[in-house]
């Protein structure tokens, strides 16, 4: 007789909260069957799926990623491993090209000179030169000429006192309290939050985007396997695809995410 397992226990033996199982279970990564009072129950099947996910997740997949991985285990896992391989390699670099920056700087605050605040934010805006560079480099490859023109002429719109830098600051930060709350169910209260803050932080971007603006946008997050490390949008591909699923979650609901 198979031995099955209650949510409860298979937290206890995977190590992962009763959130993050409920949550994989709403992305559809694993499908838990029902006891006949409605409790979720693990069979052996599912538990091995679990130990699968965690072990995708600790060499960075994403949990898109994951899913086509462990519905088509016959499918070529070549490419989706070279892709990243190919992430993981740029995101060492850039780890890389920081530690070697404030090793730098360290240096020289050691050998006695005066590093002062400006100094140290000049220094750091020449790192940051370097990422706009990397940007220029995804832009060039999932935008034609045209496409760039079109956009940097509507974001004109946005005037002088549009403060780029502030803006992505705050999606960094909206990304990273996003991050550290995942796993989460994106039909909670709490992930109807996020959205909320989501698409409030995107109102400048609604105010002068065309729809082919919307739908570029959308086609880059999409296709961010093939750029995921090579340059920053202030979130992770796992908050994007939680913010996709928790604005679905709203429009099931017959409401719209903006409102």
């Amino acid at each position: 007789m198979t031995t099955m397992l209650d949510i409860t226990e298979i937290a206890r033996a995977t190590g992962l909260s009763s959130r993050a199982l409920r949550f994989y279970e709403a992305r559809g990564l694993i499908r838990p069957l029902r006891s006949e009072g409605g409790r979720r129950i693990f069979g052996a099947g599912e538990l091995e799926r679990l130990h699968a996910i965690v072990a995708l997740k600790r060499a960075g997949f994403t949990l898109a990623a994951i899913g086509q991985m462990l519905d088509r285990p016959s499918a070529a896992l070549g490419p989706m491993i070279a892709a990243q391989a190919k992430a993981v390699e740029a995101e060492r670099r850039a780890l890389a090209e920081t530690a070697a920056l404030l090793t730098s700087i360290q240096s020289r605050i050691d050998a006695g000179e005066r590093i002062d605040v400006a100094t140290l934010c000049s220094l750091i805006r020449k790192g940051n030169a370097m990422t706009t560079t990397q940007w220029k480099s995804v832009v060039d490859r999932h935008f034609t000429e045209e496409e760039q023109v079109h956009w940097a002429t509507r974001m004109e719109a946005l005037g002088p006192e549009f403060d780029q830098k502030a803006y992505q600051a705050r999606w960094s930060d909206l990304g990273q309290r996003i991050a550290a709350a995942l796993p989460m169910d994106p039909d909670s209260e709490a992930a109807r939050g996020f959205v909320r803050e989501w698409f409030a932080l995107l109102a400048p971007f609604r105010a002068v985007a065309s729809s082919e603006m919307w739908a570029g946008a959308t086609r880059l997050h999409e296709n961010r396997a093939d750029w995921d490390g090579q340059a920053d949008p202030g979130f992770s591909a796992d908050v994007w695809q939680f913010i996709q699923a928790a604005g679905a979650a709203i429009r099931s609901r017959g409401e719209m995410p903006e409102a």
